[in-house]
Parts: structure tokens; C-alpha cells; sequence
């Protein structure tokens, strides 16, 4: 059904608040500080620093059923790019990516799911209080646990409605947007809810000179003139995991594919448009603004097929960016 439109009515309130959650199904173990505690025991004190202040770091990571058990999708660049994070924000991680990553193959093995949501996070622990955070130790934990699409298992055929946001997307120089850092996401977060509670499934952030950025949790590719546009690292975007799995797909593809600064007008006046995140996956989407697009494009819908077979190690030429857990 390329280029059919579908209905961009806004839900009431009353479905809105029935929209689904996203809750958390506990598994046997949680790797905390170099041993499984636990899932009831992985717990920090009240006074844990980074509670306070918002300076922890972390990743969303997915473990797929493959043909040869579990495997972890780009799991090594998911855990140097934590690094990268914490690098930035002058923390001093004291697990080796290597170490990360054998640890994280522990915990999906431990909780015997054939697929899962991964999450690492380091954070300053307790012993400390205020702003300086260099007396701090700084603690990791990485657990693991079944989760659906962040947009819905259906996001691609469903379709996702989005607005513009009211909140700006950070200034380099006022948070780092390039470090997945916990208090960014407060940013996030009042642009999500502001979104969910107008009747929309996701926002789209601006940076403050009103350039397109990313949306609350994923990158953007917007089809203009039959080419793909995605918003640089300048724009304020987070350099995705994900977007750049996807632009090696549209290239097998042969699209063509830019970086480069998107307007308010150009996702009005997109011929397809989709975001993309390790939770949100491939999500084509419908309208912006009540604009309506056309959807799913036909590259969408390639890109998500294809997709879908990369996270699982069935697309040769990336079968390496799949890294059993054994």
C-alpha cells in the first residue's frame, strides 16, 4: 500500500491515557560492579550522586533470536560509544569495552531469553554530595529484560503521528548532546509527554536556531527530490547506532543518502519520511503537525525489511555486526 494516506485524527483524551505502557518483566540477574545480584537486590542508595545531579551515562542495546541463538546487535560500538560518553563527561569507567561487552553476554545467557532490551548504565555512586564530581566512584550495572518496539510492534504498517515539539533540542554548549547522558533525557522526556498528551505517538525537537534535530529517542530520514536527508551531529542529533545501520542499507539499495541541516518546511513537505532507534527500530510516519506524508514509502518499507533480516544476521554482507552471546 505505498503512498496510501492514512487518517491523522487525534485521538481524545480518553484514548490517549489507554494508550499501551511499556513496563518491565524482571529477569533472574542484573551484572552490578563485576557480579550477577539479584534482579530485588540491584538497588542504589537514596543518596546515590548521579539520582541527584543527572550524570550517569548509558546505552539501549538489542539482543535478536538468531539462527545460531541469541546475538547482540552491534554490541561493541554500543559499549565504545558508552566510553565515548563518559569520556565526555570526565567520567572514568572502570571496565575495559571488552570487559562491557563479555559482561553483557553473561547477563542475556543468564537470563535465557532469545531476545531482549539491554541496558548498561554508569553512574556516580553514593559517598558523595554536591556538584564536584571528582571525588566520586563511579558504579555500572547492565541488565537485560523482554521489550517490545518503543513505538509499537507495528509502528511500520501502523504509522506514527508526530509533532513539533515546544521544547528545543540542547545547545552543544549548554549539554553535550553528543554523550548519552541520563539528565539529557529530561529533555526528552517533557517533549514526549507534551506529545503523547496532545494525541500523538512522538516529538520532533528543533535546536535553537529552529533546524530540524532528532526526536525524542530516534534519528530522522526525511525523502526529499527521491533522496534520503538525515540531520548532522551539528543539528544536535545524537550519532546514531542506528541511522548509520540504516544508511549502509539504503546504500545496498542504492539510495542516495545526505547529512545535511533540515527546515521545519522539509518534514512538512516530505514524499516519505521514518525515524529509527535501537528501541523505536524502523517506524515509517504519517503526518507531522497534522501535515499528512505518504506512508510507508517505498524506501521505508525496503529499509525496515531489510532491517529487520540485519538485526537477526540474515543479510550476509553484516552478518559481523551480529555478536553471539555463546
Amino acid at each position: 500500500e505505498v503512498g496510501v494516506v492514512r487518517s491523522t485524527r487525534v485521538p481524545t483524551g480518553e484514548e490517549t491515557e489507554r494508550r499501551p505502557t511499556m513496563p518491565i518483566e524482571p529477569t533472574k540477574h542484573i551484572w552490578m560492579n563485576g557480579e550477577l545480584v539479584p534482579w530485588e537486590q540491584a538497588t542504589t542508595h537514596v543518596l546515590t550522586h548521579t539520582l541527584h545531579y543527572g550524570t550517569g551515562v548509558f546505552e539501549g542495546i538489542r539482543a535478536y533470536e538468531t539462527s545460531d541463538g541469541p546475538g547482540v546487535f552491534r554490541l561493541t560500538e554500543h559499549m565504545q560509544r558508552l566510553h565515548e560518553s563518559a569520556h565526555i563527561m570526565m567520567m572514568e569507567l572502570p571496565y575495559s569495552v571488552e570487559e562491557l561487552v563479555e559482561a553483557t553476554k553473561l547477563v542475556v545467557r543468564d537470563s535465557g531469553l532469545s531476545s531482549c532490551y539491554i541496558r548498561p548504565i554508569a553512574y556516580f555512586g553514593y559517598g558523595e554530595m554536591g556538584l564536584n564530581t571528582m571525588p566520586c566512584e563511579v558504579d555500572v550495572a547492565i541488565a537485560c529484560w523482554p521489550w517490545r518496539a518503543y513505538l509499537g510492534d507495528d509502528a511500520v504498517t501502523k504509522r506514527v503521528s508526530m509533532k513539533i515539539s515546544s521544547w528545543q533540542r540542547h545547545d552543544h554548549n549548554t549539554m553535550p548532546p553528543a554523550s548519552k547522558t541520563t539528565g539529557n533525557y529530561v529533555n526528552s522526556s517533557l517533549a514526549k509527554v507534551e506529545a503523547l498528551r496532545a494525541g500523538y505517538d512522538e516529538a520532533i525537537m528543533l535546536n535553537p536556531q529552529g533546524l530540524v534535530s532528532e526526536c525524542t529517542g530516534e534519528n530522522i530520514f526525511v525523502a526529499r527530490g527521491g533522496r534520503l536527508v538525515t540531520p548532522p551531529v551539528s543539528a544536535g542529533a545524537l550519532e546514531g547506532l542506528t541511522q548509520d545501520t540504516v544508511m549502509a542499507l539504503a546504500e545496498d539499495h542504492g539510495f542516495e543518502v545526505i547529512v545535511s541541516d533540515l527546515a521545519r518546511s522539509d518534514v512538512y513537505l516530505a514524499e516519505e519520511m521514518f525515524v529509527c532507534g535501537t528501541a523505536a527500530e524502523v517506524s515509517a510516519v504519517n503526518s507531522v503537525d497534522h501535515r499528512k506524508i505518504p506512508c510507508p514509502g517505498p524506501m521505508t518499507t525496503a529499509l525496515a525489511e531489510d532491517y529487520a533480516k540485519c538485526v537477526r544476521g540474515e543479510l550476509p554482507q553484516h552478518k559481523d555486526w551480529v555478536e553471539l552471546v555463546g
